[in-house]
């Protein structure tokens, strides 16, 4: 196992500034999980630290050695993309063993590696078959198999499941936070999906434009936002925030701490028109339209007719600065939001 330390580290491709000033150390035997939308940086920064790419400047440390100049080969990581890059006419066994080969690890050793990896990622029964044989996440599971052989004290994951269905992809995450705990080794893993990241990462990163939004656990990310940008990433659907309820500030609620029924001791209590209704098994989500604008309500509330009010409570309300910050809400913003529309 080994931590993963950035210092300082910029990126551009001649004018184009990709990562302007990036700094973090992940902790040895974490599952980080780099995350933001496309060009946001995040599998640059993976790159990197494989040494696929090279800073412009700054340092990448794995434990206390520094990397930057050292062969990608020699810097005892694994990395496993979304495209498998397997040998199409080699078997699933000769896959595994290939890199070994070239490593000259003696074939007893060879065999004993193939062997426990194959089990441990359920891949014994399917040895002897070619990767057109198998299933997406057959063949995912052989990348995996591949990078495990060599015993890496990193794993690096560039959207690994991206390119399978959506059961699939649940049932790999599911295999993938098993594999890590049954490993023990540090995970780096890459998505633009924000599902992925909170399912499967102890330590969430996310970026945007090269530079970390937000740092934390994925429940202190979705619980204590400090930001307007990581408040509407994250969730599903994302945040409502409004500009129009208190003047200079921001005001958000999260679809699924919204009620179509009033419950009670509601900070936010105002009216709307229901525009659509999506059924999503038990919950449903409403797009509501209000003098606020349009928002969104996921709830198990089912209401008839297009006339509705939505209901928030104290404890469930933001509130941003115009430049995106979280703020406090403060006795001056409550009044505000209580003042809206109080009795109609």
């Amino acid at each position: 196992m080994s931590s993963i330390t950035l210092k300082n580290i910029h990126k551009a491709y001649g004018k184009e500034i990709i990562i302007p000033d990036l700094n973090f150390t992940i902790e040895d035997g974490s599952f980080t999980v780099l995350v933001g939308p496309s060009g946001c940086g995040k599998s640059t920064t993976l790159r990197m630290i494989a040494g696929l790419e090279k800073p412009t400047s700054g340092e990448i440390f794995i434990d206390d050695e520094n990397v930057v100049d050292v062969d990608p080969g020699k810097r005892g990581i694994a990395m496993v993309f979304q495209n498998y890059a397997l040998y199409p006419t080699m078997s699933v066994k000769d896959n595994i063993e290939f890199g070994l080969k070239n490593k000259k690890v003696p074939k007893e050793e060879r065999e004993q590696l193939i062997k426990d990896v194959s089990e441990v990622v359920g891949l014994t029964p399917y040895l002897s078959r070619k990767p057109s044989e198998l299933s997406g996440g057959q063949r995912q599971r052989v990348a995996l198999a591949r990078a495990m052989v060599k015993k890496p004290k990193v794993f690096l994951m560039d959207e690994p499941l991206s390119n399978l269905d959506a059961k699939l992809r649940q049932q790999m995450r599911v295999e993938l936070i098993e594999l890590h705990k049954r490993l023990g080794t540090t995970f780096i893993y890459v998505t633009h999906d924000q599902v992925e990241a909170m399912s499967m990462g102890d330590n969430i990163i996310l970026m945007d434009k090269g530079i970390i939004m937000q740092r934390s656990s994925p429940k202190e990310m979705y619980h204590n936002p400090q930001n307007a940008y990581t408040a509407q990433f994250i969730g599903t659907p994302p945040m409502n925030i409004v500009d129009d309820m208190v003047p200079e500030i921001k005001v958000g609620f999260r679809p699924e701490k919204t009620s179509l029924i009033d419950p009670g001791e509601s900070l936010l209590n105002i009216s709307g028109r229901v525009i659509t209704k999506e059924q999503l098994g038990a919950e449903m989500n409403y797009s509501i339209e209000t003098a606020y604008g349009k928002v969104m309500v996921k709830t198990e509330d089912d209401i008839e007719g297009e006339a509705c009010r939505l209901y928030v409570k104290e404890e469930h309300v933001f509130a941003f600065a115009k430049d995106g910050k979280r703020i406090e809400v403060t006795a001056e913003i409550k009044n505000a939001i209580r003042n809206l529309e109080k009795g109609a």
